[in-house]
């Protein structure tokens, strides 16, 4: 297949371009490399620098590559920056993504066209009463960001019934592995992994009991690929059904770098979920997909590579 990765020079992204390439398929990646890295971008790739708020930019890439499939992670995705000036983050996922549709609407090919969009399990469901949630459970957006990735879910519904092209949307876990930054707001791991190499005091915003449901990075570039292969319209979340701390995030990391000292803790921030652990039966049953990647496994794969 023919396939367009959006912020592909990402973190998750980037995996899922290796992803492709290994399953032998013909990747392009676009990024603006603000938050991505052009090192990370498999060399097979092609590689557009550009910002997908541009759509006659996005319209004449898409005119080039005329891609079967989209695979949209390009994003502003943090949550407290969201919070104090929304208009970024806005722009970006929720017109940005538009655009993509609307390029991809015009000039994708192929009887199956196919667009697989990044969301956000951790974000979409605000506080809900009942863990893990499915995919069933009401939407609550707490922060412009989750805001945002509900926004582009509703889009992306509107435009494959004006385009007919079918869609997977994928409502992420909280994702950790190699090439996560370890100085940007999301990535715990990564960043508490940083610190600590440096012999500095991680901080924990609330008193260690915030959880997160946390899949290895490989694992979710696995669902990716198994989506390409799927051919109806699904949301589907990913991820264990049970969620991990901040303090147990923060010790097996310590222990892994065999760090002694106490973490920092500093007030909860507004705009985050206390907990979050997702229901991915739906996401077994109709692509087969499981985790398989432990923590401690992963974290220390993670560790590794910083």
């Amino acid at each position: 297949m023919k396939i367009i990765i959006t912020g592909g020079a990402g973190f998750i992204a980037s995996h899922v371009v290796d992803a492709y390439i290994k399953a032998g398929h013909k990747v392009a990646v676009i990024d603006n490399l603000l938050t991505g890295f052009r090192k990370n971008v498999n060399p097979k790739a092609r590689f557009y620098k550009a910002d997908i708020k541009n759509l006659q930019l996005m319209e004449r890439i898409m005119k080039h590559e005329r891609p079967e499939v989209v695979n949209h992670h390009a994003a502003i995705a943090e949550v407290v920056k969201s919070l104090r000036n929304p208009i970024p983050t806005m722009e970006t996922n929720v017109l940005g993504t538009t655009n993509v549709l609307l390029a991809f609407g015009k000039y994708g090919r192929g009887k199956n066209k196919e667009f697989i969009f990044s969301s956000s399990g951790g974000t979409v469901y605000g506080q809900p009463k009942k863990f893990p949630v499915s995919e069933n459970t009401p939407l609550c957006a707490l922060s412009p960001y989750g805001l945002s990735k509900l926004l582009g879910e509703e889009i992306i519904k509107f435009y494959s019934q004006q385009y007919n092209f079918r869609y997977i949307i994928f409502r992420y876990p909280n994702i950790y592995g190699p090439r996560q930054n370890p100085k940007g707001e999301a990535g715990v791991v990564a960043i508490f992994g940083g610190l600590i190499k440096r012999g500095l005091r991680p901080t924990i915003f609330g008193d260690g009991t915030k959880s997160r449901d946390y899949v290895y990075v490989g694992d979710i570039a696995r669902a990716n690929t198994m989506a390409l292969t799927h051919n109806n319209n699904a949301i589907l979340n990913l991820g264990w059904g049970g969620s991990v701390s901040d303090q147990e995030i923060f010790d097996t990391v310590a222990k892994e770098l065999r760090f002694k000292q106490k973490p920092i803790y500093a007030p909860f921030r507004r705009g985050e979920v206390r907990r979050s652990a997702l229901d991915a039966r739906r996401a077994r049953r109709i692509l087969g997909w499981r985790p398989k990647v432990e923590l401690s496994e992963g974290v220390k794969r993670t560790i590794a590579g910083l």
